[in-house]
């Protein structure tokens, strides 16, 4: 099976990250496959409606920090790709919908929010934990969760690396959608199908002047982050962070 499983059937685009064995981490080649998938689609008439879901027990945990040397791996092009995926997300014409059946974390957390609509079960969270291995938020998240949720709740959220449930993300309008967990799927199906069959230059119409109105910092919040993001990989105490991440340690933080 493919890490990441793209179907088409009746005008809905389904994307589904297909790595439960490590909470859907999203892989490099995962990465660039979404975020082509995803820029492809404005040119697609048969597409009215993208989903983006997950396998098993997560939505995503964001990046992959898995083997001792994660830290290596780890530069710009990591940055660059978080940024495409979001970017990709954000300017697609159709509407897309995030189903989040379980964690939604790191940059996993920043794509689910920056879907145009996403549907939590009662079981999901929504973390971002970049501060618990070192780093800043990327993908968008300092401008999404902000325009959301308000900067109190959004620093909250970055600073302590606080996750919120599923309900809590709802109340804090987070989140547009919450199903019970033995509902989900059919509140998923039953909304995608709602909008599959709205009027599709309406519903892209709206899309841009919305996210004109409220997302007017997501691209110097892109800028940001890579910037920032770019020093703090660098540093030592993203390196214990993620070398903490992988022996299922607490990091210690020494401010280097």
């Amino acid at each position: 099976m493919a890490d990441l499983e793209v179907t088409h059937v009746d005008q809905v685009l389904r994307l589904t990250f297909n790595r439960p064995e490590v909470y859907n981490a999203l892989s490099g080649e995962m990465a660039d496959e979404l975020a082509a998938t995803l820029e492809a689609v404005t040119a697609r008439d048969d597409v009215r409606v993208v989903v983006l879901a997950g396998t098993g027990a997560a939505f995503s945990a964001g990046a992959d920090l898995s083997g001792p040397d994660a830290h290596e791996n780890f530069d710009v092009t990591a940055l660059d790709r978080a940024n495409r995926m979001v970017r990709a997300i954000v300017a697609c014409d159709k509407p897309v919908i995030a189903a989040v059946n379980g964690v939604a974390a790191g940059v996993g957390c920043s794509l689910a929010l920056a879907c145009d609509l996403a549907v939590a079960t009662e079981s999901a969270s929504f973390l971002l934990a970049f501060a618990r291995v070192g780093l800043m938020p990327d993908g968008g998240a300092s401008a999404t969760v902000a325009a959301s949720i308000g900067r109190a709740r959004a620093m909250r959220m970055a600073l302590l690396g606080e996750a919120l449930s599923a309900r809590e993300a709802y109340d804090a309008g987070l989140v547009s959608h919450l199903a019970p967990d033995h509902e989900f799927a059919a509140v998923v199906d039953r909304l995608v199908r709602r909008v599959a069959n709205g009027a599709p230059l309406a519903q892209a119409a709206t899309k841009r002047a919305v996210n004109a109105a409220t997302l007017v910092r997501l691209e110097p919040a892109l800028e940001a982050e890579r910037r920032g993001q770019t020093i703090l990989l660098r540093t030592a105490d993203a390196a214990e962070g993620m070398r903490a991440f992988a022996e299922k340690r607490r990091p210690h933080f020494q401010g280097g």
